[in-house]
C-alpha cells in the first residue's frame, strides 16, 4: 500500500505593519506555505510566537509598539524553534549586522523578486543562513562576524528595556500608556525615562525622538 500523506507545509508568522505589503505577501506566501498567523506590530509579534508553533517568522524592522530587532531578539525566548527573516528595505551594514546579532537566519531586501524570499525560507529551515543576493558582495562579512559572536552592540549605552521604552516615547506615548503596553508601573516607566536621558545625555521629547530615529528604534 502506497504512503499517499502529503508532507506538511512549513508554518509561517509574517510582521508587517502596511497592511497592502502584508496581505500581498500573504497570498503570495500561501500557495507554497501555511501563513497561520499576520501581525502589525512587534508585542502582537511576540504574542502570537508564543501561542502557537511556526517554522518561519517574517519580520519587518520598522514596526510600531516595538521595532523587528528588538522582537527579534526576544524570539529566542518566546519561540526558540522558529527560524528568523527579517524582510525590510534596510540595506544599511548597521541593520543588517543587528539583525543577525538579534538572531535571525536571513536578511531579504523588499525589493528582491518573490522567488528569493522563498528561496531564502527554504534555506533557513534546512539550517543555513541567507542574506539577499545583492548585500552578499558588501555585507556577506558582517553575516559571519555576528555569527561568530552574537552580541548586543557594544557601543549601545541602552539596555533592551530601555530601548523599547525609547521607541514608545519617540512614537508619542505618554507615561500611563507605556505602563499599560509593557505592563509596568509608571514609576517603573519614569525610572526608566530618567536612565535614558543620563545614558544619552539628550533632554526633551525631540532629541529623544530623533536618536532613536537615527538608531531605527522609531520610524521618521
Amino acid at each position: 500500500m502506497n504512503d499517499t500523506t502529503q508532507p506538511t507545509a512549513p508554518r509561517v508568522l509574517l510582521a508587517e505593519d502596511h497592511t497592502l505589503v502584508r496581505e500581498g505577501l500573504r497570498r503570495l506566501l500561501s500557495a507554497d506555505f501555511e501563513v497561520i498567523d499576520t501581525v502589525a506590530d512587534g508585542r502582537a509579534l511576540l504574542e502570537a510566537a508564543g501561542q502557537r508553533r511556526h517554522d518561519a517568522i517574517l519580520v519587518d524592522i520598522a514596526m510600531p509598539g516595538l521595532n523587528g530587532i528588538e522582537a527579534a531578539a526576544q524570539l529566542g525566548r518566546v519561540s526558540p524553534h522558529s527560524r528568523v527573516i527579517f524582510v525590510t528595505a534596510h540595506r544599511e551594514p548597521a541593520y543588517i549586522e543587528r539583525a543577525f546579532r538579534a538572531g535571525a537566519a536571513g536578511y531579504v531586501l523588499k525589493s528582491a523578486a518573490f522567488t528569493e524570499l522563498c528561496l531564502a525560507i527554504r534555506e533557513v529551515l534546512a539550517g543555513r543562513r541567507y542574506l539577499s543576493a545583492e548585500l552578499v558582495a558588501e555585507c556577506g562579512a558582517l553575516l559571519d562576524a555576528a555569527a561568530a559572536s552574537p552580541r548586543p552592540d557594544p557601543d549601545d549605552p541602552l539596555t533592551p528595556r530601555q530601548r523599547e521604552v525609547l521607541q514608545l516615547v519617540a512614537e508619542g506615548h505618554t507615561a500611563a500608556a507605556i505602563s499599560t503596553m509593557m505592563n509596568i508601573s509608571r514609576k517603573t516607566v519614569e525610572f526608566h525615562k530618567s536612565c535614558i536621558i543620563r545614558a544619552l545625555d539628550l533632554h526633551g521629547a525631540a532629541e529623544l525622538t530623533r536618536y532613536a530615529v537615527a538608531r531605527g528604534l522609531a520610524s521618521p
